[in-house]
């Protein structure tokens, strides 16, 4: 049985915190061996990079996921890693604290697609960080970025899903 969330509210991991947009049970429905996600990753003053993160065995528990580095011609930069997460682990990624992050509901437009996204933005006192969650795709944020000093510092963006 997968744990959940205390309380009534499953997305709700703390009240201090605001609702994660997915609930472990959701992410585990969601990410299914062999689900493939292809994610471009900008860092200022480096070249883009494309970073695959593949679901390879899931439980009840949670799951093993293997990732690695790519160029942008598809080349391997790293060897794959290998790590294994349970499914609330990875739910309180999105945990974000009420008092530094606003949620708002939205659309987001893609490589992979154009998708109902919820934004949830966390102001720290030396950057902002913007998270898109898919409302169809549960797990991790189709688009992420940091920003500090009005500059997009750290990018990445959702190329490619596949199950």
């Amino acid at each position: 049985m997968t744990p959940e969330a205390p309380g009534p509210d499953p997305h709700q991991l703390s009240p201090e915190d605001l609702p994660t947009p997915f609930t472990a049970a959701e992410i585990r429905e969601g990410c299914p061996p062999g689900r493939t996600l292809r994610i471009r990753i900008e860092r200022a003053g480096e070249d883009p990079a494309i970073r695959v993160s593949r679901y390879v065995e899931t439980d009840a528990d949670g799951a093993v996921q293997e990732s690695w580095t790519e160029d942008l011609d598809g080349r391997r930069l790293s060897d794959p890693e290998r790590e294994r997460s349970t499914w609330l682990e990875l739910q309180e990624h999105a945990s974000f604290p009420r008092a530094t992050t606003e949620r708002a509901e939205g659309e987001l437009g893609t490589p992979a697609g154009r998708f109902a996204c919820l934004l949830y933005t966390r102001n720290d006192p030396d950057a902002t960080w913007r998270f898109w969650f898919a409302r169809d795709l549960p797990g991790q944020p189709i688009r992420y970025e940091r920003e500090a000093s009005g500059q997009i510092a750290f990018s990445a963006i959702l190329i490619e899903n596949t199950a």
